[in-house]
């Protein structure tokens, strides 16, 4: 198939090379600092005023499309070189933001114009852009003086540095794993997932099947191998990456996460809070850590009942092969074997259904359904011949564009997750449209077939998606508040989650599903047991998901900063309270928690519960006016999608919902009350 060419300007990833885009980063944070050294003080006329705040604007997106490439190629095709030429630059880039955080004369410019008649008279998203900007200065330390500022600077560039370092040691002791198999070890695999174990062996330049720690075959094996004692060692491999408990202790992040704790609560005491997660709660939409607290631990006893009643199912099956004490080893694979018996249901059924370029297609229809908008694969150079570059066209306009780069490989950090290439904003050489970067490590084609996904990696293709919409379908023209920028953190998964709703509906999934060979739907009995096993051991992944959230609100709330075997302590007392699995003394789970170590979720991860709270309650409007409302998919995208940070979240989702954010609706999707609509 020819395609056409981009019409949006787009990188040259087949001609940019490091040393070019190293250029463009420094000459970025030079003409920055030139800019900053020579503001000494606020100019008199607003017009000056407001020119100055143009112009940080133009920095801010020449240094963010710049920093983005390289940061984004060091994710996704990480190798010595990349990683190399990123962490030379990490201390000026800090260096200068923290200056730029910390610049007396150009906060009092943004004061003034915030003071002054004429700010009544700019536009809404404009004066938001204001009133963030001096929340972040003051966040920056720019009231701190003498030594505290120096120290401030300091610590940020440490931290820096610091969550690279993380990062780099959870991608690398990943990596470093592999373990050959044997005949009898496949014994359970799918041949599916047996050629996807000799694609791994193959990488490895063994012809043989190799067991690796990239997810899609780690949790192949966890899920299917019968071999109990290779599904222990894989589990061992897996749950002590980065810590002084795997082989590789050059990748041990212990002292990482002393030091990274020490040095946020060193940062918050500078800034007047006596914890880290007050300073981080200070940006966010939740409205105190103890309401935080509160939430967690509420949603908490919500799912314990059915949680309880998931593990004693799942003990019982495992009690039939003869297993008397169910290990963390375990508990996927009974958990496959439960969902069959009791629904008749397998992801491995599942997957020739859903193969990658129908699920494509069918998310796309989907997405113009709801918001009238079409997805057009273009002509672009990319990174790997994994990528592909797509545009977003309304009536014939295009309004922005997106990669897509699905597959786990080598090189590529894990997870999922949607970064901006480049913000929608009004330039001089007029409107600059919006372009993201959308990367799973989803299970990558085996053999010369396409990929065929589980259901739940199409789940997270939903989510990644909604966050894609989020920063493509803005309306806003300043960078400050465009897209994601400027949403409260706890409130930007908002349309991801949302988005996950439509691959659980029965109408979406007929669009979504057609069988590899044979290019039938999914059959009506396939159909069925998913959707009733739709809440299968929600209350486990609950408490689960809680429990990461229960953490990384304790360990940044304490006073003083905690040392290793404290914050293992934490972990510890959190499992005890509300775990209902077993794990083992070796577990080191927190050495491999990038969310808070090495991403921006720290004190923060509760977010994702949070932010579930909206979206259930958003789609409840949904189930009352249709599914594919078209009226109700443009007010949401109209309400919550356009507004960027323009509007607060708390005002975005009253202006779609009519009122606040209820839980009763997050409930009932969870299956924890009666009267469930069928989504």
């Amino acid at each position: 198939m020819i395609l056409e060419k981009a019409t949006l300007p787009v990188p040259q990833f087949d001609q940019i090379t490091l040393e070019e885009l190293k250029q463009k980063i420094e000459s970025c944070i030079a003409e920055g600092q030139k800019f900053l050294n020579e503001l000494t003080e606020t100019p008199e006329s607003a017009q000056e005023q407001l020119a100055i705040l143009e112009h940080v604007d133009t920095l801010e997106n020449n240094m963010s499309e710049a920093w983005g490439i390289l940061s984004h190629l060091n994710a996704v095709k990480n190798n010595a070189e990349t990683r190399d030429v990123y962490q030379a630059l990490l201390p000026g880039l800090s260096e200068y933001y923290t200056q730029l955080g910390q610049h007396t004369a150009l906060y009092q410019t943004y004061q003034h114009i915030h003071d002054a008649p004429i700010f009544n008279e700019l536009p809404a998203a404009q004066q938001s852009a204001i009133k963030l900007a001096l929340r972040d200065f003051k966040l920056s330390g720019v009231a701190l003086e003498g030594e505290a500022k120096k120290r401030f600077a300091e610590i940020s560039a440490r931290l820096s540095q610091l969550s690279s370092d993380f990062s780099n040691h959870v991608l690398d002791a990943t990596q470093a794993y592999f373990r050959p198999l044997n005949e009898d070890e496949l014994a359970g695999l799918s041949a599916n997932n047996i050629e996807l174990l000799k694609q791994y062996g193959k990488q490895h330049e063994l012809d043989q099947p190799v067991a690796t720690l990239d997810f899609p075959s780690y949790l192949a094996i966890m899920t299917h191998a019968e071999n109990r004692p290779l599904r222990e060692e894989l589990y061992k491999a897996y749950v002590t990456r980065a810590s002084d408990q795997s082989g590789q202790t050059e990748f041990d992040n212990t002292a990482l996460i002393e030091e990274i704790l020490s040095l946020r609560l060193e940062m918050a005491k500078l800034l007047g809070f006596n914890n880290y997660a007050k300073l981080s709660l200070a940006s966010k939409m939740a409205p105190s850590v103890e309401a935080v607290d509160e939430f967690l631990r509420d949603l908490a006893e919500h799912a314990r009942v059915p949680a309880e009643k998931e593990v004693s199912e799942l003990k019982a099956i495992a009690a039939e092969d003869g297993i008397s004490d169910l290990q963390p080893w375990d508990s996927s694979y009974y958990s496959e074997k439960l969902k069959m018996q009791q629904f008749n249901l397998s992801q491995e059924a599942l997957k020739p259904y859903f193969p990658a370029p129908k699920i494509l297609q069918g998310l796309f229809s989907i997405v113009n359904r709801l918001y009238g908008i079409q997805v057009i694969e273009r002509d672009a150079p990319v990174w790997h011949p994994d990528a592909h570059y797509f545009e977003l066209e309304d009536q014939g306009q295009v309004i922005g564009g997106f990669y897509l780069d699905l597959y786990a490989r080598q090189g590529k950090r894990g997870g999922a997750w949607m970064s901006g290439f480049r913000s929608r904003m009004q330039t001089s050489d007029g409107l600059q449209k919006p372009i993201c970067y959308m990367v799973g490590n989803f299970t990558p084609p085996v053999g010369s077939r396409p990929a065929l996904l589980s259901h739940d990696e199409v789940i997270t293709l939903f989510h990644e998606f909604g966050h894609g919409l989020h920063h493509m379908l803005t309306e806003v023209d300043n960078i400050a508040v465009a897209g994601t920028h400027g949403v409260a953190w706890d409130a930007v998964e908002l349309p991801s989650q949302f988005m996950e709703f439509w691959a659980w509906d029965q109408e979406s999934l007929d669009v979504l599903s057609e069988h590899i060979d044979t290019q039938e739907s999914l059959p009506a009995e396939l159909l069925k047991a998913l959707l009733d096993a739709r809440f299968f051991q929600s209350g486990m992944q609950t408490l689960r998901q809680l429990e990461f959230a229960l953490f990384d609100l304790s360990i940044h709330r304490a006073n003083p900063a905690l040392n290793a075997a404290q914050v293992q302590d934490t972990l510890n007392e959190i499992r005890e309270k509300y775990a209902v699995l077993p794990t083992t003394d070796y577990n080191r789970f927190q050495n491999s928690f990038s969310h808070i170590f090495a991403g921006g979720y720290a004190a923060g991860y509760y977010s994702y519960k949070w932010a579930e709270v909206l979206a259930s309650d958003a789609f409840d409007r949904f189930e009352e006016e249709g599914i594919f409302n078209t009226e109700t998919g443009k007010q949401f995208r109209q309400k919550i999608l356009a507004v960027g940070g323009k509007d607060t979240a708390l005002d975005a989702f009253i202006n779609f919902r009519g009122r606040e954010p209820k839980i009763d609706a997050l409930l009932r999707h969870q299956g924890w009350t009666n009267g469930s609509k069928n989504a």
